[in-house]
Order: structure tokens, then C-alpha cells, then sequence
């Protein structure tokens, strides 16, 4: 028998764009069995800079106290990882890069080898660099050791939420707007294929 399978979903969210994608991969996952964190990255900006953007500020405002932040044991205690990050200049926000780069402790000690690892994002535009920071996560994962879980093409939901193989990426628009219902609906895909494809990788356990 297979062991449950722990996967976090770990982010960072400006105005709440990536935080919905991350609620829909979480909610793929858990319908694929498996035991899910979602838990934000800290906010670095400061107070000037987020008060100038209404949706930044409540969007913080309202996920301060709702959504727990991320910790190293996250990493130590999943079995398999979902990122997400808004596109910043083609690259991860840097709230999410500082994050990743405090685990050099666990990447130093195997922890982070061979687990599955899967990324997501959201920009204003199509064509605003999302793929190029969903290629940058993929970079990480390979220093990790891990084992790199894109959504590809392999259903058609993929397709009707604009078909990047790459990771589920949401373009937001201006005015933006939060994901749609075919974006949700990639995203849990991409969540479900993430716990699937961890479980089969996992070692089975003794029944004796």
C-alpha cells in the first residue's frame, strides 16, 4: 500500500490573482486524496507601496489572518510542491524568491531531492513573460534535484484555458480580473496531476 501523500501549495499574491489559482490547485489535489497546505510567502513591499494599489492593500488586509505563512517545514513536510508567483519582468516575484532561497539547508541535505514540484502564475498581459517565470521556477527545481510535473497537454481543460504547457498562467487584463472558470478549472487539474503523479513515485509500504 501507498503512504498519504502531503503536497504544499506555496505562494505569493499580490491582489489575489495567484492566491485563487493556488485555492484551485490546492482544491485539485485534495480531490486526488492527498493532505494539502496553502500557505502564502511574506509580504516584503512597504506600506507606501501597497497603499498605493487599493487592490494590494486588501487583499492583504484580507488574507493576514486567514492564510498561514509559509515555513521551511512545509518543504520538509510535502512530498510534492505546487509554486505560484505573479510575473514580475519576466521573473518570480521577489517575495517568493526569498522564500526559495532560505532552503538551502534542506536542498544541502537531500530533502528537497527527488519530490515532484509543479508552478503556476499570472500576469497582466498573455504575453507579459509568464512562461519565462514558470521556466525560472523550473530552473530551481532542477538545482533541487526534483522532478519537474508541468501540465503539459494532456486534457482538453488545458486547451480551453489557453494551452501553456508549462504551468496553469492566468492573464489578468485591465482592468484585471480575477481567473476565470476555464483557469480554475486548469489549475485543479494541474493540482490533481501534481498528487497523482507524486503518489505513483512514492515508495509503497510493507503490508506485513
Amino acid at each position: 500500500m501507498v503512504k498519504d501523500v502531503n503536497i504544499a501549495v506555496i505562494y505569493y499574491s499580490a491582489t489575489g490573482n495567484v492566491h485563487r489559482l493556488a485555492e484551485a490547485v490546492a482544491e485539485g489535489a485534495v480531490k486526488a486524496g492527498a493532505h494539502v497546505r496553502v500557505h502564502r510567502v511574506s509580504e516584503l513591499a512597504p506600506d507606501t507601496a501597497i497603499d498605493a494599489n487599493p487592490d494590494w492593500r486588501a487583499h492583504v488586509d484580507q488574507t493576514r489572518d486567514v492564510v498561514p505563512e509559509a515555513r521551511l517545514d512545509d518543504l520538509a513536510w510535502a512530498d510534492g510542491y505546487a509554486f505560484g508567483s505573479p510575473t514580475r519582468f519576466g521573473m518570480v516575484a521577489a517575495q517568493l524568491k526569498q522564500f526559495l532561497d532560505q532552503a538551502g539547508g534542506l536542498w544541502l541535505n537531500g530533502v528537497l531531492t527527488d519530490k515532484p514540484a509543479t508552478a503556476f502564475t499570472s500576469s497582466i498581459n498573455r504575453h507579459g513573460g509568464q512562461e519565462t517565470t514558470l521556466v525560472s521556477l523550473y530552473n530551481l527545481f532542477a538545482h533541487w534535484g526534483s522532478i519537474i510535473v508541468p501540465p503539459g497537454y494532456t486534457d482538453p481543460v488545458l486547451y480551453e484555458a489557453g494551452g501553456n504547457p508549462y504551468g496553469v498562467s492566468w492573464p489578468t487584463g485591465q482592468p484585471p480580473e480575477l481567473p476565470n472558470d476555464q483557469t480554475l478549472r486548469a489549475a485543479q487539474y494541474q493540482g490533481q496531476r501534481l498528487a497523482d503523479i507524486t503518489r505513483r513515485l512514492m515508495p509503497k509500504e510493507s503490508t506485513r
